[in-house]
């Protein structure tokens, strides 16, 4: 049995006990319900932004969200994985600058 490609992007949420005390597993949940043809969705250990969360990933493209909540899930998969643009008001100031 042949294993599908791997997608060519995915999307890493924090699982880490700082982001899980910020409702993180919900937001992996939340993902994990509003699937996207080629995205990925993986809990991930620290991306090393404690305190910020619940930290979300996008990679290749290196877009980070941070305190993300389950109810802005869709925002971020119709906008982004599907539309292609970023949600501005949801880009970690620290890597994004306006």
């Amino acid at each position: 049995m042949v294993d599908p490609p791997e997608s060519s992007r995915q999307v890493l949420i924090c699982q880490s006990r700082s982001c899980c005390k910020q409702g993180a597993a919900a937001v992996l949940a939340a993902f994990q319900t509003l699937s996207v043809t080629e995205v990925t969705v993986i809990p991930s250990g620290c991306l090393g932004q404690c305190g910020n969360g619940p930290m979300v990933l996008v990679t290749p493209e290196e877009i980070w969200y941070y305190g993300v909540q389950a109810g802005e899930v869709p925002a971020v998969v119709e906008r982004h994985l599907q539309g292609g643009r970023p949600v501005q008001s949801m880009l970690y100031p620290k890597y994004h600058q306006s």
